[in-house]
């Protein structure tokens, strides 16, 4: 299969970087093992929590191949990426049918989490954005610091808390 020959294996450790801010979007990967964010700075220097990549998720700063990306991806765990060029990839999409499918469906659901995100971040309360944090990725509550999920969520860490506290009353 084509896709097969034009990938590497790339292996992160917690904290490295797979793209930094204002770094061109040269590459492509899908995150076999472990945990990533992506992440921008607000104009104070903070980092804004946009994204989580978790085993499976296609990793990329762009929709777009070569261009600067505002986003940063670091890895929350030691990761192993499959990786390849980015336009040489995009360059076979809609000549290849298992390259077309992949990034098809990628794109589909990245764009799906972002638009689920952004609706959250506008309409939802605190326990409601939990709720849809704990649907969206399961099992990702006990992998990554919690300070990231609220920083995700656009709430504090103690208002994380307090939704966790009434997510587990609810629940009982």
């Amino acid at each position: 299969m084509l896709i097969d020959s034009l990938h590497d294996t790339e292996r992160l450790k917690s904290g490295d970087f797979f793209l930094k801010e204002e770094s061109h979007c040269r590459k492509i990967g899908r995150l076999v093992k472990g945990v990533m964010r992506g992440f921008v700075l607000d104009v104070d220097g903070n980092e804004i929590t946009t994204h989580f990549y978790c085993e499976g998720d296609m990793v990329i700063g762009s929709y777009i191949p070569n261009v600067q990306t505002q986003m940063s991806i670091q890895a929350l765990d030691d990761c192993e990426l499959s990786v390849a060029d980015y336009a040489t990839i995009m360059a076979h999409v809609n000549k290849d049918r298992e390259i077309t499918k992949v990034i098809t469906e990628a794109f589909e659901q990245l764009n799906k989490q972002l638009q689920s995100r952004l609706v959250a971040l506008l309409n939802l309360n605190s326990l409601e954005k939990y709720e849809l944090f704990l649907s969206e990725f399961p099992g990702l509550i006990n992998r990554i610091p919690h300070y990231h999920i609220a920083n995700f969520l656009g709430i504090t860490p103690t208002q994380l808390s307090r939704a966790r506290k009434d997510f587990i009353n609810k629940c009982k």
